[in-house]
C-alpha cells in the first residue's frame, strides 16, 4: 500500500497491516490518493522555491560579508598580546555596527578567541554550503 509519511511528505510503500494498524491510528501517514499526491507535489514545489529564495539571500549576504573588513580595537600590552580576547560575540556585534547585518555568533567559525594584534581571516557559515570569508584586523588602542 502506498502512503504519504506526514512528517516529511514522503511517499512510501508499506504493508497494509502496518499502515492500517500503526501509521494511520497514530496519524503518522495518510493514504496516497491522487488528490493527496497532487497536494504533496505542490507543497514540495513550495518548499523548493522557498529554499532557492533563502539560498539567494544567503549568497547576497555572503558577498556583502566577504567585501567587509572589520577593524576591532582592544587593549594590548607589550608584543601585541591583548588583555582579554576577541570572541565570536564581539565579531557579531562589530558586523552589526559596521555593516548593519545581523549574523548569529554561532555561525562564526573561530577555533579559539583572537588573543593577539594582527590580521585574520574568519569564516562565517551562513547556510548549508554557503560560507563567507571575513577579514578581521585586531588593532591595539
Amino acid at each position: 500500500m502506498k502512503v504519504i509519511i506526514l512528517e516529511d511528505d514522503r511517499v512510501e510503500n508499506v504493508s497494509d497491516g502496518y499502515a492500517r494498524n500503526f501509521l494511520f491510528p497514530r496519524r503518522l501517514a495518510a493514504p496516497a490518493t491522487a488528490a493527496a499526491l497532487i497536494a504533496v507535489a505542490k507543497r514540495q514545489d513550495k518548499k523548493k522555491a522557498e529554499l532557492e529564495k533563502r539560498k539567494a539571500e544567503m549568497h547576497e549576504l555572503a558577498d556583502k560579508l566577504s567585501a567587509l573588513e572589520l577593524v576591532i580595537t582592544a587593549d594590548a600590552g607589550e608584543g601585541g598580546k591583548l588583555f582579554g580576547s576577541v570572541t565570536t560575540a564581539d565579531l557579531a556585534r562589530a558586523i552589526k555596527q559596521t555593516a548593519g547585518l545581523e549574523v548569529d555568533r554561532r555561525k562564526i567559525a573561530l577555533n579559539e578567541p583572537l588573543k593577539t594584534v594582527g590580521d585574520y581571516a574568519v569564516n562565517v557559515k551562513l547556510f548549508q554550503d554557503i560560507t563567507a570569508s571575513l577579514k578581521v584586523k585586531v588593532a591595539a588602542k
